[in-house]
């Protein structure tokens, strides 16, 4: 299970090489994730400056804001530079902050994959994420116009979020399947199972809410590791998760630029074998 040394780099799909330690665009709209960020100039600094610190890895959807976030990232980033790989995720319709309506409609997944394309200035999205199975439609039905896009070229490759093992299988007699986007972090571990399949798939696995740092039986243990680190509690989430399997790709989001250093301060420590184990139990 422990690796001897962190790597830094994952490639998705096998020709889309990223930094392992990423950004995550949810945090950069308003409350209930609706609306723009309430200071769009910093979100646009934020985002430049994360790419200027090596980030080359960011994840949006079209349903965070709804669509706004997209529309900053193009705004802050556009054209963007080789190498930088935007991810976005299409399947959910927006009412109002806080809710959330899966849709799975084919027809519903035709425009938001043109919508993402529009707004992110963009000819091909280089991964596209369902971001669920919607349990009244068939995913056959769900991805067909996906794995249309795929063969017109506007998507490069496809991932699932929310999703087990059997879901990843159906899914891969469509289209191959490229990553998956569980939520995952030291106190959450159900999709345990899923990680490993997708590590030995050498499939990427990029967890949401990553920085949970566990329960109250587990904070004696992160302070003493953080402060033998002179780190942070996150930081120390973000170093685990980094040792934990060499496809995960992480994406803390944040709207401080002083918390995004501090995020990308945790991809530099290196946990020992027994703190890693400590962690782990």
């Amino acid at each position: 299970m422990a690796n001897t040394q962190t790597k830094k780099t994952f490639t998705i799909g096998g020709d889309l090489t990223v930094n392992r330690l990423g950004y995550g665009g949810m945090r950069l709209t308003g409350p209930g994730v609706w609306g723009d960020a309430r200071d769009h100039a910093n979100a646009k600094k934020l985002l430049q400056t994360a790419v200027q610190n090596m980030v080359n890895f960011i994840d949006t959807a079209d349903s965070y804001g709804p669509h706004t976030n997209e529309t900053l990232i193009a705004e802050a980033l556009a054209p963007y530079n080789d190498g930088l790989v935007i991810a976005t995720k299409g399947g959910f319709v927006r009412t109002g902050p806080n809710q959330w309506h899966v849709n799975g409609d084919p027809k519903y997944i035709r425009e938001a994959i043109e919508g993402s394309l529009k707004r992110l200035k963009t000819d091909r999205i280089d991964l596209w994420q369902l971001h669920r199975i919607d349990p009244k439609v068939p995913v056959e039905e769900t991805l067909a116009p996906v794995a249309e896009a795929v063969k017109a070229g506007k998507i490069l490759h496809v991932g699932l979020s929310e999703v087990g093992i059997a879901d990843i299988e159906r899914a891969e007699k469509v289209l191959p399947i490229v990553s998956v986007q569980n939520m995952y972090n030291l106190s959450e571990r159900k999709w345990e199972e899923v990680l490993d399949y997708t590590t030995q798939r050498q499939m990427a696995f990029i967890p949401w809410y990553p920085l949970a740092a566990g329960p109250d039986k587990m904070s004696s243990k992160l302070k003493a590791i953080a402060h033998a680190h002179g780190a942070t509690i996150s930081q120390i989430a973000i170093a685990w998760l980094l040792r934990r399997a060499d496809n995960i790709l992480l994406i803390p989001g944040t709207s401080s630029i002083d918390h995004l250093h501090e995020n990308l301060g945790g991809g530099r420590i290196e946990l020992t074998d027994e703190e890693f184990l400590e962690l782990s139990k």
